[in-house]
């Protein structure tokens, strides 16, 4: 697989995974609707590694990495899927968007990359503005529940950009699907836990439209996300992986308003736009060539 067909799989799956994380928990315990997509994930991926007769290293650095990987996605997805139930489909992307601001900062002291210039400073201080719009403006929109449901998620895109940023500095050779499968078995495990401990039960039905979002979570925003995501990840910068989320969020919140009737706001356009603007300035040294080429064409 090239390296922007898997980009363009990211940004595709991406658009459409915080409307389907919504889907998935109406009707259902939040706890159960991630377990059940990260086992079908899981399943879905250990089926392609014997298909594929793909190698599943487990030398220490696969180990780390696996083990990493796993801790990041759950504490990411837990936080996430808790959220969701208070936040607009589209908002979980904008929020994410602020990812590469965390992990440009991340990377400038664990991998040494130079991602604090001044047109990065600058992106960054103008996520933070949107951000504080968002805030500021939160009981207009949902009250308390919806700014901790901001809270959590800001809490899941830390914890993303950390795990992005410290698999990068382990540089583990192994198969992004094997990364894949790995992740996915230390984290199933803990959101069984976790379902275990917070869970009313079993429900007594689950809407269609519930089960057919979390078995496409299942497959294609778990198992194959995650390959692709992994792949990525070693053959990018930390920082330019996190590009991704400069598209999303525009296409999440039009599907959300579109499919799951959500209200965009005046805050929290100008918040989204605020950290749009932000992210196009700290990428502007990966942008300014692609709009370079796109002119000479």
């Amino acid at each position: 697989m090239s390296v922007p067909a898997a980009y363009l799989g990211i940004i595709l799956i991406w658009s459409t995974t915080p409307l389907t994380i919504q889907w998935s928990t109406q009707g259902v315990d939040f706890a159960l609707a991630v377990l059940a997509r990260m086992a079908i994930g899981l399943a879905t991926a250990l089926l392609i590694l014997f298909a594929g007769r793909t190698r599943f290293p487990v030398h220490p650095r696969a180990l780390l990495a696996y083990g990493v990987g796993g801790v990041g996605l759950f504490t990411s997805m837990a936080l996430t899927y808790w959220s969701a139930r208070f936040v607009h489909s589209g908002l979980i992307s904008v929020i994410f968007g602020l990812a590469p601001l965390m992990a440009g900062i991340m990377a400038t002291f664990l991998l040494g990359e130079k991602s604090l210039t001044p047109w990065k400073i600058f992106g960054t201080l103008l996520g933070v503005a949107g951000l504080g719009v968002i805030f500021l403006h939160g009981g207009s929109v949902g009250g308390e529940r919806f700014l901790g449901g901001l809270a959590a998620l800001l809490g899941s895109v830390f914890f993303y950009s950390a795990c992005l940023v410290w698999l990068k500095r382990i540089g583990d050779d192994s198969p992004p699907l094997a990364t894949t499968v790995g992740s996915l078995a230390v984290a199933t495990p803990l959101f069984a836990l976790l379902w275990f401990s917070a869970s009313a039960g079993l429900p007594t039905a689950v809407p269609w439209r519930t089960g057919a979002a979390i078995v496409y979570l299942g497959v294609f925003g778990s198992a194959v996300a995650f390959t692709m995501y992994y792949y990525v990840i070693k053959h990018m910068r930390a920082t330019r992986i996190a590009l991704i989320t400069l598209i999303t969020p525009v296409i999440a919140l039009l599907l959300g308003s579109v499919f799951n009737g959500e209200r965009v706001t005046p805050s929290l356009a100008a918040g989204t736009a605020l950290i749009l603007l932000g992210l196009a300035a700290h990428q502007r040294e990966a942008l300014l060539p692609m709009l370079r080429r796109n002119r000479r064409k």
